[in-house]
């Protein structure tokens, strides 16, 4: 008799994620190493991107085709007339070179543009948006037919009714670090916006979480049952990271910081931090390199920075080395001795943690968030007291001087990371999910 296949079954998935306008987003990069991992998995995956086209570090899995396109959403947000324009004019202002045209120039608004933006996306069909939500809904019910539908973050909950009556499927969402985007907000929209969010998760069937700290976090911010979350931790795409460790004694030892440059990653404490690490070892060559994104919002933030580098008189330390892509970043890791983000908010995701740790590098990372679940699972860093430049300076300075820790910290994180957190890892994590919802009634 021939075998049964005992695999479980394919499906097939809709992703529904948020471009962010150019900029590379820890929740891009990581919506696409998923769906690329469901992929290699053998399920079949579109990765829909909305607003803007997807920006990502790597080979980018989504569709051509943008739907809620930027320009779109914002002019019938803001003007009754584009809410009954031809499909024509509409596909003429979701085309993607348009949008990464405009992207370049930022699509940043007011605060009150911003924050009633969001509550039309959340409103969904039942706000201004209803022609772009329904498009959305009914190519998907009509055209693609899914098993299954993941929401990348919450603020596509407006999306989980019409979705879920246009399919008759399963629709998730999943949950980034939303709350931080939320916090931005002035009020009156911060209030209504978390109004109006709790009100939509009573449509979605369940919420992934990117680890336990998060869905602890979002079980009461968006009031919902604890059993209704799941967690998939993160994972990437392992293609070119781990490369040879760096030796000691080769140079200057050097700290990286990899995040966008934004008063929430810290960028500010680290510098507070490597500036008394200096001050007590003048006489060692210590250097500190900063990459990552910078937005026009943060343009001021970075100024002040580079101003207290030159109050410091650290100007021939502190290396700015701006935006790096792919080959770039995995280089930079592997050149660094340690990796510090001191973030000021607590972070839910941390893929610059595993990155690091991909290529044998250790991480020093203050104790919140999901840091004491990335370091307790890797063995890979050191955690301090959040937002205390003095105690990031101590574990710095403990970790660049001894030698024999810092490779044992880094080589037992790579050998975790290469281990526990590819994409693939967590891909088969969120297949397992996506099947319990689909089996239940």
């Amino acid at each position: 008799m021939p075998k049964s296949d005992s695999s479980p079954p394919k499906m097939k998935i809709a992703f529904i994620a948020a471009g962010a306008a150019g900029m590379y987003c820890g929740s891009c990069l990581r919506d696409n190493a998923l769906a690329k991992g469901l992929m290699e998995l053998g399920h079949d995956v579109a990765l829909l991107p909305t607003y803007t086209p997807l920006r990502v570090d790597e080979k980018s899995v989504s569709t051509n085709d943008v739907f809620m396109g930027g320009i779109n959403i914002y002019l019938q947000h803001k003007y009754r007339i584009f809410r009954s324009m031809p499909r024509f004019v509409d596909k003429m202002l979701d085309h993607p070179g348009l949008l990464k045209w405009v992207s370049k120039k930022s699509m940043t608004t007011n605060a009150e543009d911003l924050g009633g933006l969001t509550i039309s996306t959340l409103m969904g069909e039942i706000g201004p948006l209803k022609k772009e939500v329904l498009r959305l809904a009914s190519w998907l019910g009509e055209s693609y037919k899914p098993d299954i539908v993941l929401l990348t973050n919450s603020m596509f909950s407006g999306l989980a009714a019409p979705i879920k009556r246009a399919t008759g499927v399963p629709v998730l969402c999943a949950m980034q670090g939303e709350d931080l985007f939320l916090d931005g907000l002035t009020e009156p929209w911060k209030s209504k916006a978390l109004q109006r969010l709790r009100k939509n998760a009573a449509d979605v069937d369940a919420f992934i979480a990117t680890s336990a700290f998060y869905a602890d976090f979002m079980e009461g911010y968006l009031d919902v049952p604890g059993d209704k979350i799941h967690i998939a931790p993160i994972g990437i795409n392992l293609e070119g990271h781990g490369g040879p460790a760096r030796k000691a004694g080769t140079g200057p030892k050097t700290i990286g910081y990899l995040a966008r440059i934004c008063p929430e990653k810290g960028l500010h404490i680290l510098l507070e931090a490597f500036r008394i690490l200096v001050s007590k070892q003048p006489e060692n060559d210590f250097v500190l390199k900063v990459a990552g994104y910078l937005g026009t919002r943060d343009v001021a933030y970075f100024e002040e920075c580079k101003m207290k580098v030159e109050q410091f008189g650290l100007q021939d330390k502190v290396v700015f080395v701006g935006e790096v892509e792919r080959e770039p970043k995995i280089e930079f890791l592997q050149k660094c001795d340690v990796l510090c983000v001191p973030t000021v908010y607590k972070e839910p995701k941390g893929l610059f943690v595993l990155e690091a740790l991909a290529n044998g590098t250790p991480v020093v990372l203050p104790a919140h968030g999901a840091f004491p679940e990335l370091v307790e699972k890797t063995g890979g860093g050191i955690l301090v007291e959040p937002g205390s430049p003095e105690k990031l300076a101590d574990a710095l300075l403990q970790l660049l001087h001894d030698d024999a820790l810092r490779d044992r910290l880094g080589m037992e994180g790579k050998r975790r990371v290469q281990e526990s957190f590819s994409n693939r890892n967590m891909a088969a994590a969120t297949a397992e999910i996506f099947r319990t919802c689909c089996t239940q009634p």
